[in-house]
């Protein structure tokens, strides 16, 4: 058989038939914490069968019964109005109550349910007056203090009627800004809110060295009398560095023609008092005019002919320019279309620098811009006086480049011009060159130089 296992462990009670026969075993119903929570639910139970009640149990229904009670004394009082009217009719009390009393007293409970005590509100007295100063029950009412209160609609009328002033005075309506045979001072027509803003805008642009423009100034190029706004600012105050701001934001957004209007306003003027009185030209107005540049039409329309034609451009002033011209890459269209346009002026020391440098990039030219080149040069035939260097220059320029692109009659009206007018040095290259070259045939309708 197998060895029985002691058993090293105390039992903790006697077995069960032992407790049942000493009769001294305790039995629990349920356990300490059930039993702990049987005794509150017991208690709770008891209370209620003693009929205690709570506190804001007893303040509720003391209120439900006061209500009751003041529904009751008003029914009372209006008892016998009603019963004069029903026996006028021949109703009775009970009818009426039967119909109509069940849905009053819904109805009382539903707006009893629905009331809410309202919770007073302090007005901030910042608020008030923002409030007072946009909204106003009856257009020109006065306030307390005696101003008058304008409403919403009038301020929008006010900001349109500002709005129509400003088109006016761009379409020229309203601004004398340009002059007149009138007599009447220079300036503009502009709200005056607008012409303080942006002259405060010029005093900053002439204490401007870097950083961020005003945005008041950044809106200039998109609004439709800018002209007359930039007028306002001075320009001719600025700081030289403000005129290279002001130049790449109003070329690189405005159109070729208003650009063009703003490099005459602004950088011709600039550009040439800026030469008088320093003998030089600052480092921010050159470049200025090179990012002008980057609106060719303008910069041609709007500087280098005006320069020109204005008969006062001095030496410095054209080698100053055509080195800006020089640097910058220009397109081949509008380089001939100027090539062609500074041969038709009139003659001057300055327009043969400009040719050329314009020569000298080397463009392929249209044989209209060639054939108007070749009649600048052959017309001096009649000039009997002597002839600047830079003149023979640009004409060796154009014989090293275009002497393949002349007919033989261009060719010998040229050679005919070299016999009058003669450099010791520079005209032997010019006949070499246009000897060495092959000239084009002569095509049907080809004006003839001769």
């Amino acid at each position: 058989m197998p060895k029985a296992i002691k058993q090293d462990q105390k039992l903790r009670h006697d077995p069960l038939h032992m407790e049942l026969a000493q009769e001294g075993g305790v039995l629990r119903s349920q356990t300490k914490s059930k039993a702990g929570r049987a005794k509150k639910v017991g208690e709770d139970s008891e209370d209620k069968a003693e009929g205690f009640v709570g506190a804001s149990l007893s303040r509720k229904i003391l209120q439900i019964a006061k209500e009751q009670q003041d529904e009751i004394e008003q029914e009372e009082n209006q008892g016998s109005a009603r019963n004069r009217s029903s026996a006028n009719f021949g109703f009775d009390d009970e009818d009426i109550t039967g119909r109509f009393g069940n849905d009053d007293e819904e109805s009382d409970d539903e707006d009893y349910e629905d009331y809410e005590e309202i919770e007073e509100i302090e007005i901030d007295p910042e608020e008030d007056a923002l409030f007072n100063k946009y909204i106003a029950p009856v257009d020109g009412e006065e306030n307390e203090d005696g101003t008058v209160v304008l409403n919403l609609a009038d301020r929008i009328m006010e900001k349109i009627r500002e709005k129509e002033m400003m088109e006016a005075a761009a379409n020229g309506k309203m601004s004398n800004s340009r002059g007149d045979d009138s007599g009447e001072p220079e300036g503009v027509m502009l709200p005056p809110k607008v012409i303080e803003v942006y002259t405060r805008v010029g005093e900053l642009l002439a204490r401007y060295r870097s950083g961020k423009l005003p945005k008041a100034f950044k809106i200039i190029p998109s609004l439709r009398n800018w002209q007359d706004i930039l007028y306002v600012t001075n320009p001719a105050a600025w700081s030289t560095q403000a005129v290279y701001e002001a130049t790449k934001l109003f070329v690189s957004n405005l159109k070729a023609n208003q650009s063009q209007k703003f490099i005459t306003n602004i950088l011709l003027e600039r550009f040439r008092d800026d030469i008088q009185a320093n003998k030089t030209l600052n480092y921010h107005v050159y470049r200025a005019l090179k990012k002008a540049l980057y609106k060719p039409a303008a910069f041609f329309k709007g500087f280098l002919f005006p320069l020109c034609e204005s008969g006062t451009c001095t030496l410095k002033e054209a080698v100053i320019a055509g080195s800006i011209l020089s640097k910058v890459s220009v397109p081949a269209l509008h380089s001939a279309a100027a090539l062609l346009r500074l041969a038709d002026m009139e003659y001057s020391g300055p327009n043969s620098l400009f040719i050329k440098i314009l020569l000298d990039k080397k463009y392929a030219l249209p044989y209209k811009v060639v054939d108007g080149v070749v009649f600048h040069f052959i017309q001096f035939r009649a000039v009997e006086s002597q002839l600047p260097v830079v003149w023979h220059q640009s004409l060796l320029v154009f014989a090293q480049r275009y002497k393949n692109d002349i007919t033989e009659d261009q060719r010998d009206s040229i050679m005919a011009v070299l016999k009058i007018h003669n450099h010791s040095s520079i005209t032997p290259e010019i006949r070499r060159e246009l000897l060495s070259g092959a000239t084009r045939q002569l095509a049907t309708g080809q004006m003839d130089l001769n």
